[in-house]
């Protein structure tokens, strides 16, 4: 449930770095998502039609605010999304270092206090830092997008320690994997770690089938959300037999 919205597909997909616009168009039909991202400051110089291409998929679209590097560029380029798409949806992104993309944590709890006191529904993509998250959900915001590794690199949960940990510490809080997830089973294991939802770009678009993989993320993040369901067994130290030897029959 993404403030109020409940959703069936768990994997959300992002629309950039696709070889054409007619693949984009099949790997969103593939996948089965409901939600798609979409950067602004990032659009080339047909950005009006590839919006309508968007507009035109069913789905959901989350807006965000990739390439700013200032809680007032970000709150700026959220105002336009929200005229340009009639949603209060936006995924949050304030980039503070170059090399890692990864967030600035003052920036972005700014910008989140500013949006969400503006009638936005905020998804901060932020770290696994449980004292940010905290920061963010006092700032308004009820979803936390944490990174698996940085944006890009395949690198999938780069942390796992810090990430269930974010898990059992935001019971109430929707988490989404965004960033790092190269392969369908690094968000399978997101999805077994009992994250609510895994968004996929790069791994996808950059695919030399972009199509197939993106089914085949679609039925990784089923597979590990059932499994979470379902109850996986815990890891032992030592060997535990299958088949008990108490009671087995002695044979002479």
């Amino acid at each position: 449930m993404f403030y109020g919205t409940e959703l069936t597909c768990r994997l959300m997909l992002g629309t950039a770095q696709y070889p054409s616009p007619a693949v984009l168009r099949e790997a969103i039909a593939a996948s089965g998502v409901e939600v798609i991202t979409m950067s602004l400051r990032r659009e080339g110089p047909d950005g009006a039609a590839f919006r309508d291409l968007l507009s035109q998929s069913g789905c959901r679209i989350l807006p965000n605010t990739a390439g700013c590097q200032t809680a007032s560029e970000a709150v700026t380029t959220a105002h336009m999304a929200r005229e340009l798409f009639g949603t209060p949806w936006i995924k949050l992104e304030v980039t503070g270092h170059a090399d890692t993309l990864q967030p600035d944590p003052f920036a972005l709890v700014e910008a989140a206090r500013i949006l969400c006191a503006d009638g936005f529904d905020v998804f901060p993509y932020t770290t696994e830092d449980l004292i940010l998250g905290e920061k963010l959900v006092e700032a308004g915001c009820r979803v936390l997008m944490p990174w698996g590794a940085p944006i890009g690199s395949g690198r999938g949960l780069r942390n796992i320690d810090g990430l269930r940990a974010m898990r059992a510490h935001f019971t109430d809080i929707p988490l989404v994997i965004d960033a790092g997830i190269g392969a369908p089973s690094q968000a399978a294991h997101a999805m077994e770690m009992g994250f609510d939802a895994v968004l996929a770009n790069t791994a996808v678009a950059r695919a030399v089938d972009p199509v197939a993989m993106a089914a085949a993320f679609a039925k990784a993040v089923a597979a590990g959300h059932e499994a979470f369901r379902a109850g996986l067994m815990p890891p032992r130290d030592m060997a535990s037999a299958s088949t008990p030897i108490f009671g087995m029959a002695e044979l002479s």
